[in-house]
């Protein structure tokens, strides 16, 4: 029996998990389950799997969640903040840990379980992002595991041979990782009319259902240029052994080509629940509840290349990978900020990319030696693009 911590329960990914779990319950235990904000839908967790704990972002919703759970007579140990984070992911009767909490605020307690030798099921790709040497050293030091949750990245961990970690990808024989992405739901977009989409129109992904946020860096084409980032440090690689490809039906979730000639593809249907299933039960597979591909249906597949032009973003995250040290913690915080904005209808959707590009050119990057580096350029990033923010609601034009 595995205990399981999911950190970002209410979220998509943490719902997901929990329906794959609910599916093999001789075999999984949650121990402990936690929201930002979302008492309710974790009351309703908290009713369906009895886990031993539960914590909220602030102490404020872990007080209404208690109070709920005493009503319910349900017996759960309610923690708030990063302390209770951390403390449900290096608690001994847990052995992996899905990271499932969107954005920075998942990194402390992801880098703790690691540090506590968990097996991590790695959805928040901030962590890696963020400061993915110290990462990947604790995984290395303390003997954890890393598993990739992201579909693209869980395509490319099964397309690869099991060496692959010992070896290093070219010692396998890998000429280059092809990292795919749907183009979202303005691919085809007049690139004059972009400035007028909308937040509803930026959600409405066209094959995944997904957060809000991810879905607008879908849009953007930045959630691609984040996982190439991810990727880098997954796999041991330099972004330019990674292409981007643009495939809109997100059939095929990711290829390796190797010096053969061989193109390895990993197929399936655009559910997350394939993902979660396979890094559970990794090394076995277990079933998922998602209806299996029928390739008649699918019919056909289409590639193309990423156009730099409707996707901004993109560049800038291929040039934050280029200059590494904490680059890519300043472009995720300054994305996040305006992404932020965008979703609350305080700039443009074309806004998103010229906030991440001023941002990126004025906080200088510098080496993340440390996790308070990394958190302070992260701070430094995240005030300037906020000022930009307040700036162009009082009319100034960027």
């Amino acid at each position: 029996m595995q205990g399981i911590t999911i950190l970002g329960s209410t979220g998509s990914i943490g719902i997901n998990t929990l329906d794959v779990v609910s599916r093999h319950s001789d075999q999984y235990r949650v121990i402990a389950i936690t929201a930002n904000s979302q008492v309710d839908r974790l009351f309703q967790q908290c009713s369906e799997f009895n886990p031993d704990y539960a914590v909220m972002a602030d102490e404020a919703a872990a007080q209404q969640l208690n109070d709920k759970l005493i009503k319910a007579g349900l017996a759960i140990d309610v923690l708030s903040g990063v302390e209770g984070l951390i403390k449900v992911c290096i608690l001994p009767q847990v052995d992996q840990v899905m990271a499932a909490i969107v954005g920075a605020a998942g990194l402390k307690p992801t880098l703790e379980a690691a540090k506590a030798g968990k097996r991590i099921l790695l959805a928040n790709k901030e962590s890696l992002v963020m400061s993915g040497r110290l990462f990947i050293d604790a995984v290395r030091d303390n003997n954890a595991e890393l598993l990739p949750i992201d579909s693209e990245h869980n395509a490319i961990f099964q397309c690869l041979p099991s060496n692959y970690q010992k070896e290093g990808i070219e010692r396998v024989g890998v000429k280059r990782i092809l990292l795919t992405g749907s183009g979202g739901p303005f691919r085809t977009t007049e690139i004059n009319k972009l400035e007028q989409v909308t937040p509803e129109q930026a959600c409405a992904h066209p094959n995944w259902d997904m957060g809000k946020k991810i879905s607008v860096d879908s849009a953007t084409m930045m959630n691609k240029g984040l996982e190439l980032i991810e990727a880098c440090w997954l796999f041991s690689t330099t972004p330019d052994a990674i292409q981007i490809v643009v495939h809109p039906q997100s059939v095929i979730h990711s290829m390796v080509q190797y010096i053969d000639g061989s193109v390895l593809a990993q197929m399936g249907q655009p559910d997350m629940r394939t993902p979660i299933a396979h890094a559970l039960g990794w090394p076995d597979r277990i079933s998922s509840g998602v209806e299996h591909l029928d390739l008649f249906d699918v019919a056909h597949l289409d590639f193309e290349k990423p156009d730099y032009e409707r996707f901004p973003c993109l560049k800038l995250a291929e040039e934050a990978a280029n200059i590494s040290g904490t680059a890519p913690a300043i472009l995720n915080a300054a994305n996040e900020v305006a992404v932020d904005a965008f979703l609350n209808k305080q700039i443009k959707f074309t806004q998103i990319a010229k906030i991440v590009d001023m941002t990126l050119t004025k906080i200088t990057s510098q080496k993340a030696e440390n996790i308070d580096i990394v958190l302070k350029a992260d701070s430094s990033a995240r005030q300037y693009a906020e000022r930009i923010v307040t700036e162009t609601g009082n009319g100034v034009s960027y």
